[in-house]
């Protein structure tokens, strides 16, 4: 069975493979905070397992097993973090550190139960897409808010960052998935949206959060 260590290299994997086509030891390392010699030295390991195909100078790629192993991981993260929202109360920015204790645990039944408690939800509460028991999840086609033009309405589906900070400052707005917004106007100097969404009329959200907000753009 992988270890702690290697399943967070499998997770790293898997998410810069979302971002790159080409996930190099370089971009591992820097991932992981860790030297090139140490991320090869990990990535030996995993190949060994069967889970990384390995070659000199080339790009890391996933073998079936592994994109598989690495999917299930995040899917025990996601599912806990649902759980943790959904049926005990936390909040949204609180949940990221306790699932990534609880999604190491072997335990696949635990997991499972959540799932069937849960509703089998397709997305976690911060809207990144939950993985089924096969690693295949749905893929929707969401865009940054910030590329939407004053005049236009979208909802949050996601947030692109669920960093504490951010999702406090978002909690602070009273800004959470499924708001709606209006947008008002883009300032010419910094890109600053100003909106309306719910009760609240023309707050400014700064670009840096606006490219974070992952929406869909509404009918009207």
């Amino acid at each position: 069975m992988p270890t702690k260590t290697k399943e967070n290299y499998l997770k790293a994997i898997y998410f810069l493979n979302i971002k790159n086509e080409s996930v190099t030891l370089t971009a591992l390392g820097e991932a992981m905070n860790v030297s090139k010699p140490t991320a090869n030295n990990m990535i030996k390991k995993l190949s060994a397992n069967g889970w990384i195909i390995y070659e000199k100078y080339k790009p890391l790629k996933f073998t079936v097993k592994g994109k598989l192993e690495a999917a299930l991981i995040i899917r025990k993260h996601r599912l806990t973090e649902m759980f943790l929202v959904q049926k005990m109360g936390f909040g949204w920015e609180e949940v990221h550190q306790i699932a990534e204790e609880m999604e190491h645990l072997k335990t696949e039944a635990l997991f499972d139960r959540m799932d069937e408690i849960l509703g089998f939800p397709t997305v976690d509460p911060h809207g990144s897409p939950i993985p089924d028991k096969q690693g295949e999840f749905d893929r929707k086609s969401y865009v940054a808010m910030s590329t939407i033009l004053p005049g236009y309405k979208a909802a949050l589906r996601a947030v692109g960052d669920s960093s504490v900070a951010l999702l406090n400052m978002l909690n602070e707005k009273e800004i959470s998935l499924a708001t709606e917004f209006t947008i008002i106007k883009v300032e010419e100097f910094d890109k600053t949206m100003i909106v309306n969404y719910g009760i609240h009329r023309h707050v400014s959200l700064s670009h840096e959060v606006c490219k974070r907000l992952m929406v869909e753009e509404l009918i009207v």
